[in-house]
This record gives structure tokens, sequence and C-alpha cells, in this order.
């Protein structure tokens, strides 16, 4: 008998649609939602012909990703959300069931989004002149401040129909700081203030405000690779990737759980989208836990632990990378090698807590015959891969990430859609290749090398050419609709976060808040220091006090202001803080981008506020609390390790004047035993049952071993000596009553 596997599509939407609210959309009656499903068709075409053959000028393209955002976020969220709003109710005052006053909006706010691009060479029309941008940069016209303020008014509101309030509050405190400056009562925080024009002038007009990098990153590569995802998974590559998780992890102690670790970090290199990675193997994992007798809270927070590891795996890791690689000013693929060893030290925490439970409660495998056979998955699968490798191919050669993306979407289409007994199809195979021998031509500029060329034309012919099933072309335009919903929340974070980051240049907040928090730090440390003199541990000194305490209380932020927010709007805000903070400390600027990214996905699994959690909870019938405490224990790992990369950059690999083999080979390796250590003291299961203060010196030998300091190396390994012992006389002791037991 074998485990059923399958994930069906039509029961994943409805899982998601159920915990994800960006999903969650009313009804719009048959003749709006064609067309809605027309022009998401034609969003998404629109943004992978520019991936391939070019992208617009940055105001005319933003302008027509912003169009497209406002059409499908007026149309498809109601003002408030209630049973009644999503519910398909046409009228004359409410056409598609979309009211009068949101068709009004819609059409306001995309005439401002657009009004750039019509005007930005100038006009005049019936007597009304208008100068180009150039001369109005800095002195707004009054048609530039109307729509201006007007676009910025837009924009909170889709944040807030797509998020919630939080993110919208926030910003509006950033506005009326950028305001009221001069009224400021603390003093470090007072500046000379702007008054409204200047204001719009800063946030509507390009390179800063709504028109800025934020914006500009997610247009041209966060959706593509959010549509990568969606349609990699739903032509097969998250099912082979789920088949394949258990064959690797089933057999073994644990094996349920171990299969929803496993399989999630298979998926978590497709989805950035941590629910979307719960739901999809959450469905299948979660039900065969607790069948084979995991408590439904633990097998919630196995799954959504796991499943918020998705936004630190290589190589896609969410949307807040590829800002990242825009704010640092370096290729795609630093990030990526950099986030390897970290992913890794989050995995090893959550599955040793998983296999040292599963002993603890003596939890049985999977039977061999209920496990999926090696050569008969890869038969059935191999061909979904391929699309990924490509994508890592042309990414790793150094290659935009936006092309990566064109290749790999172009290539889910031909894997999954195209072949020979539909003869129609085979125009898209023909038309990749023509792309790739055209890009390798002396004519298309920067273009492919030969042997480059070689490997995509051959991934292109390979994929043609399997015999395996193929899906139906209707199943595809499914899955770019679905992909264009989930850009929604994304899209419409990164226009109203670009206001956030327009008051930060203008104001200098983000240096005024570092200012503040290394300050405070420093008081503190100052009057801990006299207390930890004695000691004579550099560890206790005044700076090194400072550092800890900067530290802490930008990870508290972190954490603390990423309830409800996405991790792309949370950590630009936070970068802004944490960069000025800690660079005066002197941390590289790559370890405090991490470090901000890695605190901020942890609030995914923190509560009271964890989405992840809670749709893990709603799969496994559990309490949402209790899951989500679960799921932030297991994700111990996630939790400690930016803390070794802020001290010991050498983990990162990718800043040389930080790494040498011997320390990346010591931190690396020290930090994975201690994560292990914590995961047997959280478990209260090693060799033989961990109690009292055996678990406690366990503990405490974990965190000396994540410490990247080899005197805690050594200190930890004499706390551990003695553990160690006792768990061999505990295993011997219990083998003997087994064997008493058996006799008798």
């Amino acid at each position: 008998m074998q485990i059923k596997t399958a994930l069906d599509n039509k029961a994943l939407d409805k899982l998601e649609k159920k915990y994800d609210s960006a999903l969650n959309l009313r009804s719009n009656g048959p003749i709006l939602s064609r067309f809605v499903y027309l022009a998401a068709l034609a969003f998404a075409g629109y943004h992978i012909w520019t991936a391939g053959f070019g992208t617009p000028v940055d105001h005319v393209h933003m302008g027509i990703h912003l169009t497209g955002i406002f059409f499908f976020i007026f149309t498809g969220f109601p003002l408030l959300k209630t049973k009644r709003s999503l519910t398909y109710s046409s009228s004359i005052w409410s056409p598609g069931n979309v009211p009068l006053y949101d068709w009004a909006i819609m059409l306001l706010a995309i005439s401002a989004a657009l009004f750039l691009w019509l005007s930005w060479r100038g006009f005049e029309l019936a007597g009304f002149s208008m100068a180009e941008q150039t001369m109005r940069q800095g002195n707004p016209s009054l048609m530039d401040v109307i729509l201006g303020s007007f676009l910025i008014l837009a924009v909170l509101e889709i944040a807030r129909r797509t998020i919630g309030f939080v993110l919208p509050v926030i910003i509006l405190v950033f506005v009326a700081y950028a305001l009221l400056g001069p009224y400021i009562p603390v003093q470090i925080l007072r500046h000379p203030g702007v008054d409204w024009h200047q204001f719009v002038n800063n946030m509507y007009f390009p390179s800063e405000g709504i028109f800025g990098v934020t914006l500009w990153v997610v247009s041209t590569v966060v959706f593509h690779f959010v549509l990568f995802g969606v349609v990699a998974q739903r032509m097969g590559l998250g099912q082979f990737f789920v088949d394949n998780a258990m064959i690797i992890a089933g057999r073994y102690t644990g094996g349920p759980a171990k299969v929803s670790v496993v399989s999630s970090a298979f998926f978590g290199t497709i989805s950035g989208s941590s629910i979307a990675n719960t739901v999809s193997t959450g469905s299948l994992t979660i039900p065969n836990m607790k069948r084979m007798g995991y408590p439904a809270h633990f097998a919630g927070g196995v799954e959504a632990a796991a499943s918020a590891g998705g936004q630190i795996t290589p190589p896609i890791m969410g949307a807040a990378s590829f800002l990242m690689a825009e704010y640092l000013e370096v290729p795609y693929t630093t990030i990526v090698i950099a986030a390897i060893v970290p992913a890794l030290m989050h995995y090893i925490g959550v599955i040793s807590i998983v296999h040292y439970t599963a002993k603890r409660l003596g939890l049985p495998t999977y039977p061999k015959d209920q496990l999926p056979k090696f050569f008969a998955v890869w038969r059935a699968g191999w061909y979904t891969i391929i699309p990924l490798i490509a994508l890592l191919i042309v990414l790793f050669s150094g290659y935009s990430p936006n092309m990566a993306a064109f290749i790999g979407l172009s290539l889910c289409v031909i894997v999954g859609f195209c072949a020979f007994d539909r003869p129609k199809t085979l125009l898209v195979p023909f038309a990749l290749l023509t792309f790739i021998f055209w890009k390798a031509s002396p004519y298309s500029g920067e273009g492919y090398s030969p042997t480059m060329a070689g490997i995509l034309a051959g991934l292109t012919i390979l994929g043609t050419l399997h015999r395996n099933e193929r899906q139906n072309f209707r199943d595809l335009f499914d899955s770019f609709h679905v992909g264009v919903q989930y850009a929604l929340a994304v899209g419409a974070a990164s226009a109203a976060v670009g206001i956030v980051v327009g008051v930060i240049n203008t104001t200098g907040i983000g240096f005024r808040l570092g200012f503040m928090v290394t300050g405070g730090a420093a008081d503190l440390a100052s009057w801990l220091a006299p207390f930890l003199d004695w000691t004579t541990i550099e560890a206790f000194s005044q700076s090194s006090l400072q550092q800890f305490i900067s530290l802490v209380l930008i990870a508290m932020a972190c954490i603390l202001m990423g309830a409800g927010l996405p991790t792309t709007a949370l950590y630009i805000m936070l970068v802004a803080v944490a960069q000025p903070a800690l660079s005066n400390l002197g941390i590289p600027a790559l370890a405090t981008h991490m470090f901000v990214l890695y605190y901020g996905v942890i609030s995914e699994i923190t509560p009271p506020v964890c989405a992840s959690a809670y749709a893990a909870a709603g799969i496994a019938g559990a309490n949402p609390f209790r899951t989500g405490i679960s799921a932030f224990t297991l994700g111990l790992g996630k939790l400690l390790v930016p803390m070794v990369f802020v001290y010991a950059p050498t983990m990162l690999i990718v800043l040389p004047e930080h790494f040498s083999l011997d320390s990346f080979l010591q931190v690396s390796i020290t930090c994975a035993i201690g994560v292990f250590a914590i995961a047997t003291s959280v478990s209260a299961y090693f060799m033989a049952p961990l109690r009292h203060i055996w678990r406690f010196a366990m503990a405490v030998a974990g965190l000396l071993l994540v410490a990247p300091s080899v005197n805690s190396d050594w200190l930890a390994l004499a706390i551990l000596i003695p553990v160690l012992i006792q768990q061999r006389l505990a295993l011997s002791k219990q083998k003997q009553y087994q064997t008493e037991g058996t006799t008798a």
C-alpha cells in the first residue's frame, strides 16, 4: 500500500484562501470575473515578456505595474471584508459587485500612476500646458500635487485592504514625522520639516518615494519569481519534492515529521510564501503525522517552522532577498551563497527536535511498503526539475534574476504543457529556441555564450521530448491567475513602503533612530559593566555589552514589528534603523541586512500573530496559540544563528576580509553541534531521556557552542562530557531493563 501523496490544486486553492486573506477575494460575477481573469493573464504575460526582451524605463514600467495592482485590488478587495461584501450581489450602484466609489477611486489611482508617463516630456492640450518632468522636479505643478496626493492615499488604501491596518498606521506615523518635524518634542528627532508640496514631490517623482527602488525591484524581479513558484509547483515540481522527501526521510525515526521538514525545505527553494508552503506540503504531512501518533499542535508546529524557512532558503528566498541585493549593490548570487549555511542551521535545529521528540514518544516510522519507490518517482517526475535547473544555471552564470525567471517560466510552460500530440503547443519551444540562439548571436549585444546557449537549448529539447503526461493550458492560465493574486499583497506593500523610504531619505530619521538605539545600549552597558568587570572576560566588557544589547534591541524590534507585516515591508523599514546603528559598531552591511531579514521572518512563527502557525493549526485541528508556541520552539536555530553571523561573518562565506577556511569550519561546525545540543534539550531526549539538571546542562553547552569563540567551545566540552557519560549509563541501564523484560 502506498501513502497518498497527490496534491490536488483545487483543494490547495480552498485551503490557501481560508488561511491567506490575500487570496480571499470578493465574487465579481461572470462578466467581470472573466475580464479580471483575462487581465491577470495579460498582466503576467507583460511581465514575462519584459523579463526576456527588456523592461521599459522605470516610471513607465512601474506605472503599468501599479495600474494592474490598483485594478486587481479594487475589484477584488472590498472596503471592509464581510461575508456580505464577498458574496456576489450586483446592482446599478455596484456593477460586478464593485461599488461605484471603488470604480472611481480605481480610475483616479490609475490616472495618477500613469500621469508621469504621459507628462514626462511635457505636453500642451487645449490651451493647457505642462512642462517636462525634469523642470517640475522640486517644484511640482498643481496637477502633480493633486494626483500625487491621491496616489499616496490610494497606495495606503490598497495596503490596508490587502495586509490590514498595521502597515498603513506605521506609514502615517512616518508621514506625520516628516510634516511635523519642528514640533517633535524629542530634541534628537526634531528636524526642519517639509511642506505638503515638497512632500508630494519627494513621494511622487521617481528615484525615491512610491516610484522608488522597492517598487522597481518588486515589478522587475519579485513578481516573476512569485509567478515561477506558483507555476512550477502546479506543473508538478511540488509533488516531486514531496515524493523525494518521502524517499529520503520517511524510513527513519520520526519519518512523517521529517518528510514535512525536508519537503518544506525543497518547496522553500521555489516559494517565498510561508503560508503557501505550509498549505501545499502541510495538507499531506500534517494528517500523516497525526495518524502516526504526533500531537496535533506539534504536527502543525513542525510544518509551520519548516515552512517559515522558505523565506531564508536559497535560491529564491522570498522578496526581501532581491531588495537586499539592490540595496547592497551586489549580485543576487552573493546573497544566495551567504544564506546557505544559516538556512542549514535552521533545518538542523528543526529536524533534530523532530527526531528526538519522536524517540522520546516512541513514535513509529513509515513501513517500507508505504513509501514511494525511487525509480518510480524519478521516472514519473524527473522532467519537472528541468525549469529549476535552468533557472539556477542562468542565475549563477551572472545573468539578471529576471532573465533567470524568464527562462525558468518558459521551460515550465514547455515541460508541463507542450507536447507533440498537441502540434500548436510546439510553437512555444520553437519560440524559446529562437530566442536562445538570437541571444547567442552577435546582434543581441550582451547575450548568451555558446556554452550557455547549448545548455539551454538542450534543456528545452529535453523538456519537449519527455513522454510524461502534460496538463492543459487552462491549468497554466489558472496558475498565472493565482500567481498574480499572490503578488498583489507584495505589490501593495512595496508601493506603500516606498513612502517610508522617501521619509527616511528626506528627514534622516534612520540615522537618528540608529543613534538612539546605540546610545541607549551604551547607557545600559555602562550601568552593567561595573557589576561584571571582576570576571575579566572580554564578552563582558563595556563595548561588547553595548554591541550585544544593540543587537538584542533590534532583534526584539524586528519580531514585535513583524506581527502581521509582510517580511518585505518589515525588512525595508527596519534596515533603515539597523544599518546606521549596527554599522557604527563595525558590523558588515551584509551581516546587518541578513540579521534584520532573519528576525523579521521569525515573526511568522512568533505568537500571538503567526500566520503560518495558524494555517498549520487549521489543517491539524489544533489550538492556534499552542501550535504557534511549538513552531517558535522548533525554530530556535533560526533565533540564534543571526547572532552568530554578526559576531563571526565568516559564516556568510562571501566576505573575503572575514572569511578563512579554518574560521569558517570552526564557527559553522560548532554552531551546528550547538543547535543540535539545544534541540536535544528542547526534546528532553538524547541517548536516553534527559531530565532536570542534565537537560539544563545540555542547553547551556549548546549555547556555548553556538557562540563563535574557541574558549566557549572548550567550556562547552567540559559541560558536555558529564552529560554524555550520564546518557551512556542511562542507555545501558535502559537496554538492561529491556533485556530482562524480554527474558522474563
